[in-house]
């Protein structure tokens, strides 16, 4: 009996240990998870206030949209560490990945993701029918059209992917209001129209490793060149999205506005970049900070209308 007291608290410290958690945290992802829900809840608030369902007394559908997309997009995550654990190991990004180190076990791996998206498919159908069927269009769209058919066969594999991220919003606000308003599709449209800029920054920054994995993103099959081109012409698409949330008020479409100009002169200041990683890296940053930006003002502007 003791023998296996101290089994037991073997395994115990071994799972509440720093390394373990840092380990799940890769495995499911949990920036992707973070930034994701901060489109959902976006796409939550904004469905409140737009139709004038009451917020307070609908808390409930707002636990189902965030802990739901929370579940299927870290279990959907952590399939595609499954899927993409020959190719990890050869990019520095990912070689850490305890799909790759053998820190998890790979069926245990694969039952915790059907798990997780199970779990979260009931808590998303719990909001709302549509809200489970966006759901499922999300996991369908980021394992199968991305991981398992676009990544590694087409260079148009960044687009195919934002279509899974830019769902989201429209989970979050199909849990408030199933039928989506053109706020909802404006959400999905900027979300789908920010990825290709952002990711195709970070591929610049890892064009060698992709090309080593025999991945064909666009700096490794077009050049820098090419890709640069195609980053204006996404930010460009972005210009007039905001339009589409006119009910903000002009000042959030001129803040909107403001980050496209400034994200559109900093694109263009890329074609005389002298250092070209060196602009991708101001590139991916700016991105980030776009995003947070914009729809955090989205929230507070809607509280006013």
């Amino acid at each position: 009996m003791s023998n296996g007291r101290a089994i037991s608290t073997s395994v115990k410290s071994e799972i509440e240990s720093p390394s373990f958690i840092k380990d799940f945290l890769a495995l499911i992802k949990i920036g992707i998870v973070n930034s994701n829900l901060i489109t959902t809840f976006t796409g939550v608030f904004l469905a409140f206030q737009f139709t004038g369902i009451s917020f307070i007394s609908n808390l409930d559908l707002l636990l189902f949209a965030m802990l739901g997309t929370g579940l299927i997009i870290a279990g959907a995550a952590a399939l595609n560490n499954l899927i993409d654990r020959d190719i990890d190991p050869i990019m520095s990004r990912t070689k850490a990945r305890p799909t790759v180190t053998g820190r998890f076990n790979m069926p245990a791996v694969l039952a915790m993701s059907l798990a997780f998206i199970a779990i979260g498919e009931m808590l998303l159908f719990s909001a709302s029918t549509s809200a489970g069927l966006w759901g499922l269009a999300g996991v369908f769209s980021y394992v199968v059209l991305y991981s398992m058919w676009s990544k590694r066969k087409h260079v148009s594999n960044t687009v195919v992917g934002s279509i899974s991220g830019a769902i989201p919003p429209l989970i979050g606000w199909a849990a408030v209001s199933p039928s989506l308003g053109i706020e909802a599709w404006a959400l999905f449209l900027i979300m789908f129209a920010w990825q290709p800029p952002h990711f195709y920054a970070l591929a610049m920054r890892r064009t060698e490793e992709y090309r080593a994995a025999n991945i064909p993103m666009l700096p490794v099959v077009k050049g820098f060149e090419r890709t640069k081109k195609s980053m204006l012409c996404w930010i460009l698409l972005l210009f007039p999205l905001p339009f589409m949330l006119s009910g903000l008020g002009i000042g959030f479409i001129a803040l909107a506005t403001l980050l496209n100009i400034g994200w559109l002169y900093l694109s263009l200041k890329g074609f005389k970049a002298k250092e070209d990683l060196k602009w991708a890296t101001s590139m991916f940053v700016y991105s980030l900070n776009y995003m947070t930006i914009l729809f955090v003002a989205m929230i507070i502007f809607s509280i006013f209308i």
